[in-house]
């Protein structure tokens, strides 16, 4: 086989880390400002080179409970992607029903959706312009997680939902044609120190405020990637797991990046992923 073709296992990839704020003060993002958009953040990035490795063909190793992800073939009966409304009616009720066979949950609540379409040059100023995520991140602390329960769930089954074990996890799924440009790369839980590598951030909303880790920097993360997904793949990515004595993952740090070896000409990368919370009998 000409050397050409042949795909490199692992590629170095930039990513992009939190690190504090130089006052000392709380970290914040601001979100849907119109402001200048480098004000909206109060904490600064750092970029570090790490490898990436593709794991395509040995997916089996890394599941929800031991990395906090896990890959899966599905083909979506809905394949537009172009209207929240069809989205919500059309999309939903099946992927509802596809985490329940996946996971064995008894109950899940889809609470929103993110569409990104990669536009180079455009700001992610509004929720129809999201961009993929350029820095390492995950999307729900222990208190947002609870949280999110109790807004999103009537206040009479909220509070024994809670007593039992519940998950926030995303689907997320490419768009129309493979994600070779910008892919997601995840870091296998069982690489990672919560104490060590994960910080708060506020999320300050116009009417509310919620919040997320950034993530720190350590050369014993390890990063995956799945090259070239297809529509007709997904991948579950634990945001928060309630049982948190160790013997499951908790969650996955995950951002985009700028793939090396991505083949010259690749369509920009779309993508949609479902957030939802995951409750067990």
């Amino acid at each position: 086989m000409p050397a050409t073709l042949i795909q490199p296992s692992t590629v170095p990839g930039k990513l992009l880390y939190f690190t504090p704020p130089k006052d000392g003060s709380r970290p914040i993002t601001r979100i849907n400002e119109d402001a200048n958009y480098d004000s909206r953040f109060n904490w600064v990035q750092a970029e570090h080179t790490v490898p990436i490795e593709n794991i395509r063909g040995k997916e089996d190793s890394y599941t929800l409970n031991s990395a906090g992800f896990q890959y899966y073939q599905h083909k979506s009966k809905h394949t537009a992607f172009s209207n929240d409304e069809d989205i919500e009616r059309e999309y939903y009720p099946e992927s509802v029903e596809l985490i329940k066979q996946l996971t064995g949950a008894s109950k899940v609540v889809l609470f929103d959706h993110t569409i990104r379409r990669r536009r180079p040059g455009e700001l992610d100023t509004d929720p129809s312009k999201r961009q993929p995520v350029s820095n390492v991140h995950v999307d729900q602390t222990s208190q947002s997680a609870k949280s999110r329960v109790l807004r999103h769930l009537p206040a009479s089954e909220a509070p024994q939902l809670l007593k039992k074990r519940f998950q926030i996890i995303n689907l997320w799924r490419p768009i129309s044609h493979p994600a070779y440009d910008w892919p997601l790369t995840l870091c296998d839980f069982r690489s990672m120190n919560r104490e060590k590598d994960l910080v708060p951030i506020a999320l300050i909303y116009p009417d509310r405020e919620g919040e997320t880790y950034g993530v720190k920097y350590s050369p014993e993360q390890k990063w995956k990637y799945l090259k070239g997904m297809t529509p007709e793949e997904i991948v579950l990515i634990k945001c928060y797991d309630s049982i948190e004595d160790g013997s499951v993952s908790v969650l996955t740090p995950h951002t985009a990046f700028e793939d090396p070896s991505t083949p010259e000409g690749s369509p920009l990368r779309e993508s949609i992923e479902l957030r939802a919370l995951v409750f067990y009998d």
